[in-house]
């Protein structure tokens, strides 16, 4: 049995069909016999609407409530993951960058990971669930949202 983290971008997760064919890649590892860490992307085109959104509400904004906007985007795609494999009756469950806890430093918007508590992820395997990791975020020291830049959850998949 071995451990596998996958990771999938915006495009593979751009609608329900495509969340779908990705929760069949994942079920068919776990069927492997494998333990499995899933990150995801917003789906496709969801970041950028959230980026304009934050700019349309205030050019200046506050960069803590910007990273509080943004990842909500990974958020929704980790939902609908957990959901499409638990329809699949794969023991699945999605999870916020704060909840594992990802420990980033406080540079909202371009945070760098300086720690991911493994023991979290190890104990979901022992629990036999997959779990379904948001990408992109962690939290800072002031315990909010950072988020990791453009191309953060290839960051948080390889972190993790």
């Amino acid at each position: 049995m071995a451990r596998i983290v996958m990771k999938f971008g915006g495009t593979s997760v751009a609608d329900i069909a495509r969340i779908r064919n990705v929760a069949r890649h994942v079920k068919r590892e776990v069927d492997a016999g494998h333990e499995v860490a899933v990150v995801v992307s917003a789906m496709a085109g969801k970041t950028n609407e959230l980026v304009q959104w934050t700019r349309e509400a205030s050019p200046m904004h506050d960069a803590r409530e910007y990273d509080a906007v943004v990842a909500s985007g990974e958020q929704v795609t980790a939902g609908l993951l957990a959901i499409a494999l638990q329809n699949m009756g794969v023991h699945a469950r999605s999870w916020q960058g704060w909840q594992i806890p990802i420990k980033t430093d406080n540079a909202h918007g371009a945070a760098r990971i300086l720690d991911i508590d493994g023991a979290f992820l190890i104990k979901r395997f022992g629990e036999g669930q997959v779990a379904v990791v948001a990408g992109f975020q962690g939290i800072g020291p002031d315990n909010r949202i950072a988020t990791l830049g453009r191309g953060g959850s290839d960051t948080s998949a390889v972190a993790i």
